[in-house]
């Protein structure tokens, strides 16, 4: 059986915080070219926010 010892951890951790690193620069490249999209909760969440506004004005005006 194998036991990973205080320098494996390390270097998991040093790995974990380097992808970690990657995917937030990646993230940051495709919003400057223009690939920025708007998560799908955001946008459900507005037309929410429209339809119970009509409907509000609709059935309380």
């Amino acid at each position: 059986m194998t036991t990973s010892g205080p320098s494996d951890r390390g270097t998991e951790r040093q790995n974990f915080i380097e992808r970690r690193r990657e995917k937030i620069r990646a993230e940051i490249d495709r919003n400057r070219r223009g690939e920025y999209t708007v998560p799908t909760w955001v946008l459900a969440l507005a037309l929410l926010l429209i339809v119970g506004g009509w409907l509000a004005l609709i059935f309380l005006a």
